[in-house]
Formats: structure tokens, sequence, C-alpha cells
């Protein structure tokens, strides 16, 4: 199943989610990129996002306004919905309009052979060769990774230092996966150092010693964080 977080009351941008892209709300845009995929529900704090969803016809539950995170609140969504526990839940945001559903897929595919193989805690996500750069971009989240394809460490700062003159950036793409299960175990975890350090939860994980396995993707798409964001992607919709 496919959880999508959604909230207004954005620090940088309030009321984003809602904005129109391409002649729809964004999280409803984003939400019919994937629909084809599987089940697909939006996780919001506010009345306003559940309305227009449903306008759309687009599955959608009233969550906490409490939360932390989006991954917090796809973890009550997922508890409310009572779906197994060894049920994939993939974490897309609401602002990925541009979300190709090629990436959720093989994705997906990825955490079935964990499932399969019968792994205990079971979390991905995605990653995209960039250029140098695209890699000293802090607002870019960069990953390194080690040979089996798990992820090392997650920074906005350039990863790994060129020390040598033949490093290779990888761009962390902010959609995760994980069972039901292991959502919830992660949600459970203590939050870690690094994490509030550096403001990306997913390395909450690698300090508690659990594996996040990478899969490679070849994405264009991009997330809409600014207002000059925003209209880039309307002008992107102008041209099609």
């Amino acid at each position: 199943m496919i959880i999508i977080p959604a909230r207004l009351s954005s620090t940088r941008f309030p009321k984003k989610v809602i904005a129109d892209v391409g002649g729809l709300p964004m999280v409803v845009r984003t939400a019919k990129q994937i629909k084809h995929l599987d089940r697909v529900v939006v996780a919001a704090e506010d009345e306003e996002i559940i309305e227009i969803c449903k306008e759309h016809g687009i599955e959608a539950m009233l969550t906490s306004s409490t939360h932390k995170s989006g991954t917090d609140r796809i973890n009550e969504c997922a508890q409310l919905l009572d779906i197994a526990d060894d049920e994939l839940v993939i974490n897309i945001q609401a602002d990925e309009p541009f979300i190709e559903a090629e990436v959720v897929e093989k994705l997906m595919k990825r955490l079935q052979a964990h499932k399969k193989r019968g792994d205990g805690f079971i979390m991905g996500s995605c990653y995209n060769a960039i250029n140098a750069e695209s890699a000293d971009d802090p607002n870019l989240v960069k990953v390194v990774l080690d040979d089996d394809h798990n992820a090392i460490y997650f920074s906005r700062s350039l990863i790994p230092y060129n020390r040598s003159g033949a490093a290779t950036y990888y761009g962390h793409i902010g959609i995760y996966g994980f069972t039901k299960k292991s959502l919830h175990d992660f949600c459970s975890l203590d939050d870690a150092p690094i994490e509030d350090i550096e403001k990306l939860e997913q390395l909450r994980a690698i300090y508690h010693g659990h594996k996040i396995t990478m899969v490679k993707v070849a994405s264009t798409g991009f997330g809409i964080d600014t207002v000059e964001d925003l209209a880039r992607a309307k002008e992107i919709f102008l041209k099609e």
C-alpha cells in the first residue's frame, strides 16, 4: 500500500500541498501519479486536505496533528487501517507531483525480495547519480553506500570528500518503504543525535544498527519545496 502524509502547516511553504499544479491540488496530482500501482491513502492532519482528496476520488484519513514527522503520520495511518504486519507500506511525500511510477515499482520489487529472504527489519529507499555541483547543494541529501547497496550514511554535506579526485556522488530520493511491522519498529526507536544534527530522520535507523536497502533509479522528478519550485512545475505542465 502507498501512504502519502500531508499537512497544511509547512513552515517554509504553508499550504503548498494543496497548491494548484497543472489544474489539480498538488497532493491529488501526486496520488494520481501512482494510483494504478496499489491502494493509495493520504494521511492528513487537516480536514481541508481530507475534503479536497475526497472531491477528487482519493482515499484519505484524518490523523493526529501532534506528529513529529511524516513517518509517524503514516505509521498511525497503517495502524488504523489494520493491515497485515508483513504488508509493504510505501511513503511518498505529498509534494512529489512528478514521482515516476517506475521508481516506486523498483523499490517495491527490492522490498519484496527482502521479504522473501526473511529479513526481520525491512526499510528501503532510492537514489540516483548526481554531479559535483548538485552534490554541493545542502538542500539535496547525499548518500554513501556499502557493497551490498545499503546506506552507510546520509548527509546534507558533500560526501564523500573528494580528496582523490575520483568521487561519485549519489543523491537521495525521499521515497521510503517498510513492512508495516518495520515501520512501527522504526517509529518506536529513540531519536538519534545524528538525526537531530542533520535533520534527517532516516539516520535513526543506521544509528540503531538497522540496514536501509537502497535502489538506484533514473529519475528526473523533483519535490516542491519553494515557491520557485512551484513556478517551475507550473511551467512544465503548461508546455505539455
